[in-house]
């Protein structure tokens, strides 16, 4: 490779990578201030831990649609199609509005039935309930800043997305500090007012995402495509996208079955399994942010016919992921004596979390690199249907049933069952690893597609 072209990919790369690194840093704050702001009431922080998977499953959702759109949209901007982003933009705002109904309602109507999912502790159960029910409206506006921010990094506009996220941060943690101990002369909410926080910051993130859409006018969203879509676009993005959707579906609902076991253990597990996911979520923002930008990045090239230029660029950012995901797995471990000087929880507890966070060493590299493939380089090029295949035998053939199996027949120790919970990572990377030297991922997916076909 030339050395321009050498600096064209460090450049872009960089540029999408940084600003989507702090965006996700900044994502992943929210969940620690909960933690932190609660920490002193053990049963509150747990409960929030539990409701807040509601949440987990419902942005799973949103990110296999906004992923979905990404896929298309990073190949048509390569190929400089604007009409059809914005087709495309408005047939995924139309795939997400089922989507938001059936997460408010259910979050709304039956929040008792939803924590009883995750728990059989009433009193986490009675802590759950509220925050689920506040905590519903921000579903909404979380699900439409998706899709937009989906659009927005494709066209070249990820640092006012990162701005975005950080301002909706930002305020989340301050509303968090002014509802949950209820400064300025507000009533103190405890748990409620995390939700409330969370509501408001998000309602903040989407109207950013709506005026920097409008300000720029890259692409827009009208009304034209908000109801009709031509049939061979829907076609194309079933084929591609609907693999895709159903692997982040149910990779997140086993994930979120994994919870579930947890929930069943104890209030002690429960309580260090919710502050080890905040870790784990921090380290691996740049992680996710890899993934996502090496999409974009491989994507624009597929998509412009450029695909040996790709197949290089897929190599270079699966280095990177290797040896970000060794030492980002070493960092997380390296937390442990410090995070547990800091929190209050029963001894019982702090030792859970210490071993917990040791064990991120070795999911955080399988992590790193499984997120960067499935989810970055093989989506770019539409080999979405790997992923599904792969994550949902992983899931659903081996990690779910195992650790049920070891928590309610065997009854095994804590410890164990969370460490068979957490090699989902890890028992796939051969094939991982196998599928991405077969190359079946560099394909341009839009090379047919003219923009009045639709």
């Amino acid at each position: 490779m030339a050395i321009s072209e050498n600096s064209s990919f460090r450049k872009k790369l960089v540029s999408l990578i940084l600003p989507m690194t702090l965006q996700n840093f900044m994502f992943s704050l929210v969940p620690l201030a909960d933690t932190v702001m609660l920490v002193a009431d053990q049963d509150a922080m747990s409960a929030v831990s539990l409701a807040s998977q509601v949440a987990f499953v419902f942005n799973m959702f949103c990110i296999a649609l906004g992923s979905g759109c990404s896929m298309f949209a990073a190949q048509f901007w390569g190929k400089g199609d604007k009409d059809n982003i914005e087709k495309l933009f408005g047939y995924s705002m139309r795939l997400l509005l089922p989507i938001l109904a059936l997460f408010f309602g259910c979050t709304m109507l039956m929040p008792e039935a939803v924590m009883r999912i995750y728990t059989n502790e009433p009193l986490l159960i009675a802590n759950g309930i509220p925050y689920l029910r506040i905590a519903s409206f921000s579903y909404i506006f979380m699900g439409l800043s998706i899709i937009y921010e989906s659009i927005l990094k494709n066209v070249g506009l990820v640092k006012q997305c990162t701005f975005a996220s950080t301002v909706m941060v930002i305020l989340n943690v301050f509303l968090n500090a002014v509802f949950i101990y209820g400064l300025f002369g507000i009533p103190k909410m405890g748990a409620s007012g995390a939700a409330l926080a969370s509501a408001m910051a998000s309602l903040t993130g989407f109207i950013f995402c709506v005026y920097f859409m409008h300000k720029k006018h890259i692409v827009s969203l009208k009304f034209i495509n908000l109801v009709y879509t031509g049939l061979p676009l829907r076609k194309r993005y079933s084929k591609y996208s609907a693999p895709f959707f159903l692997n982040q579906i149910t990779w997140s609902l086993g994930f979120t079955m994994m919870t579930v076991i947890m929930g069943h253990l104890g209030s002690d597990a429960v309580a260090a399994n919710a502050i080890v996911t905040v870790i784990k979520d921090i380290v691996s923002a740049f992680c996710y942010a890899l993934g996502a930008g090496g999409a974009i990045v491989v994507g624009n090239e597929l998509g412009a016919g450029r695909l040996d230029t790709a197949k290089d660029y897929g190599r270079r950012i699966m280095k990177l992921c290797v040896v970000s995901g060794l030492i980002l797995g070493l960092l997380a471990a390296s937390t442990a004596p410090l995070v547990i000087r800091f929190v209050n929880l029963t001894p019982l507890a702090e030792h859970y979390l210490f071993i917990m966070i040791l064990m991120c060493s070795y999911y955080i590299l399988g992590r790193s690199i499984n997120s960067t493939t499935i989810g970055g380089i093989f989506s770019a090029g539409g080999d979405t249907r790997f992923g599904f295949i792969c994550d949902t035998v992983t899931m659903w053939a081996f990690i779910v049933p195992v650790g049920a199996i070891a928590a309610f027949v065997l009854k095994l120790p804590v410890l164990v069952v969370y460490f068979l919970l957490n090699l989902d990572e890890i028992i796939k990377l051969p094939v991982v690893i196998a599928r991405y030297r077969q190359y079946k991922w560099v394909n341009n997916i839009v090379n047919d597609m003219e923009a009045d076909e639709f």
